[in-house]
């Protein structure tokens, strides 16, 4: 993905906005009786600066944002994984387990809050918080200051964007990263369902639009994912089981526990469960909860839930079929279906139509990037070097 992709992209994007003016009347909504709820449809374009986003992805995709300059963004968010990493519960940064899945960052853009229990409001912060945490990427952020700024030609894109005099913010070099995040968003040309809504009746088959009926009446999908982002953007316990790991790896507790301890959390030392919103809140009332997922991009993004329980599509419509899983806090909406197992067999086959054709950006990662494509020079840009030898610059 070069300069010229990116510009295309950025045009791309604004094209679908004058598309959606005119087809968004065509989105499914509620069936007359029914609650209204925001109806589904294309995502709205989102607003992106072609320099920035291929900047944030040069960053992205570089090793030198880690403590230990062993990994990146990429290797918990790797395109190729629909920007996950396709394990139930995620890696975390060396010598540490982290105890809940990677979600993709597709479409993450029209996330408002981030994080499966809403840890945060806004993309900027949130990368500033992976960068730095200790299960995550664990670095400092005035040494990824002066990191970048011996890199020359990072120096030179930010003094160009930003404008800056001397010092790489800390900010700038999140922000960077999320303009390149907030461009990850599915194209409603590439995707069966946003076809069938902007006209198209011949996007979905027959067995999908048939699961559409069942995901809008039989099953109630759509009490919790609605709107163009199939996310309803809240937060709720479906009873979701505790993966096992949590009581028998000492490394994820260990994740878990300092979390907790962090946070605040009432009993630390003594609770193994993941507590959901109530890390956040301690309030008893948000004991499991966990924001609700997009729909988009399922294809691409299992294993499910917030700690990856869940393996298929199959999976999950079964789990929600017998009303999810035992909780004492378990939301009064989750109940057995009752469906029939071609109810089953057309609601898999819907939710699959909200992917794209093929994955999305999966061929993002640069030719050249990180030391090797992009070396560390020893570099002041308010000095001039004048080489009196090779590898021996000095003073003018």
């Amino acid at each position: 993905m070069n300069m010229r992709r990116i510009k295309r992209l950025g045009i791309g994007l604004g094209a679908i906005g004058v598309i959606l003016a005119g087809t968004l009347a065509l989105s499914t909504t509620a069936p007359a009786g029914q609650d209204a709820y925001p109806a589904l449809g294309p995502l709205p374009a989102i607003k992106v600066n072609p320099e920035e986003v291929e900047l944030g992805r040069l960053l992205f995709f570089d090793n030198r944002y880690t403590g230990d300059a062993a990994e990146s963004c990429a290797s918990c968010h790797d395109p190729k994984k629909a920007y996950g990493d396709g394990k139930q519960l995620s890696n975390g940064y060396p010598g540490t387990a982290h105890y809940r899945n990677a979600p993709t960052l597709l479409n993450s853009a029209h996330q408002y809050e981030q994080f499966w229990v809403g840890a945060h409001n806004n993309c900027e912060t949130t990368a500033r918080w992976h960068l730095v945490n200790q299960l995550f990427m664990n670095a400092d952020g005035r040494y990824l200051e002066e990191r970048t700024r011996q890199i020359p030609e990072y120096y030179e894109r930010f003094q160009k964007l930003y404008g800056i005099k001397r010092t790489i913010y800390f900010g700038k070099i999140s922000k960077a990263m999320c303009g390149f995040v907030n461009s990850l968003v599915s194209d409603p040309k590439n995707v069966p369902f946003d076809r069938y809504t902007m006209g198209d009746k011949s996007a979905l088959t027959p067995l999908q639009i048939k699961g559409l009926q069942v995901f809008k009446g039989k099953a109630k999908c759509i009490r919790c994912h609605n709107g163009p982002l199939l996310s309803d953007k809240k937060y709720h316990n479906v009873g979701v089981p505790q993966h096992p790991e949590l009581s028998t790896n000492p490394t994820r507790q260990i994740g878990l526990r300092w979390d907790n301890m962090f946070l605040g959390v009432p009993n630390w030392e003594t609770r193994i469960d993941d507590p959901g919103v109530y890390q956040y809140s301690k309030d008893k009332r948000d004991l499991g909860k966990f924001r609700t997922g997009t729909l988009r991009e399922l294809k691409y993004t299992a294993p499910y839930m917030h700690n990856g329980t869940l393996p298929t599509l199959k999976d999950v419509v079964e789990f929600y079929d017998r009303g999810g899983g035992p909780h004492p806090n378990k939301d009064p909406l989750i109940k057995p279906l009752g469906l029939t197992m071609a109810n089953k067999k057309a609601l898999v086959a819907f939710l699959e139509s909200l992917s794209s054709d093929e994955m999305p950006y999966a061929d993002a990662r640069p030719e050249k990037y990180g030391e090797e494509g992009i070396p560390y020079t020893v570099y002041d840009p308010f000095v001039t070097w004048v080489p009196k030898d090779p590898g021996h610059p000095v003073l003018h």
